[in-house]
């Protein structure tokens, strides 16, 4: 009779238990904060401070987004094309001639330019029958990116301070550049990023050269 009774405990205390435990967890998954409005603005804007912290410190360290306005690059970059520069490139090595570069506008520093690197610091540049000369040499610079070849004008020379850099368009005869511009010369803290890639329009997206 022990042994029955003790079953019978048993079994019945587990059979009250089970109802109250699945009681208790109900509560426990009522107790559950619901995701509410509150939350999920607080959510979205973190997203987006997030995202904005990224943009800011991509576009102020790493690249450099411009729209080119004119034809001045063409045919290597068309008018509205849209480019991206590498600013780490000038972070660790010197602006090389040929690059194409994004740079402040000597004479109004709050626009950004576009333009081929040709003369680099020290160097003398003479521009003489439509070809341009570096240092004196008498081969005339190779230029295989010039949209056509330059029509003859008055014979120009400069000399690039050893802190700047002289600037020209692959477009050399529809290019607002170094030759006309009041302050001739960019200096090497002005050059913001070398260009890389072009992003639009997406049907010419690709490297720059």
């Amino acid at each position: 009779m022990d042994n029955e009774n003790k079953t019978t405990d048993v079994t019945f205390e587990d059979q009250d238990a089970a109802p109250q435990a699945a009681e208790g967890r109900s509560r426990k998954k009522k107790a559950l904060p619901p995701g509410t409005l509150k939350a999920e603005i607080l959510s979205w804007i973190q997203i987006l401070v997030t995202a904005a912290c990224i943009a800011f410190v991509l576009n102020t360290f790493i690249i450099a987004n411009s729209k080119v306005p004119s034809g001045s690059m063409e045919n290597t970059i068309m008018t509205d094309d849209r480019v991206i520069g590498s600013r780490l490139t000038y972070r660790f090595s010197d602006p090389a001639r040929g690059d194409i570069a994004i740079f402040r506008f000597p004479d109004d520093e709050s626009i950004y330019y576009v333009k081929r690197i040709i003369g680099l610091p020290g160097d003398t540049v003479d521009i003489l029958e439509g070809k341009v000369y570096i240092n004196g040499s008498e081969t005339p610079l190779e230029e295989p990116y010039l949209k056509e070849k330059m029509l003859p004008e008055e014979a120009m020379h400069f000399e690039v301070p050893e802190d700047s850099y002289f600037m020209m368009g692959d477009n050399r005869n529809r290019s607002y550049d170094a030759r006309y511009w009041e302050n001739t010369f960019v200096k090497r803290e002005k050059i913001i990023a070398k260009v890389l890639v072009r992003y639009w329009p997406l049907n010419k997206m690709g490297r720059v050269r």
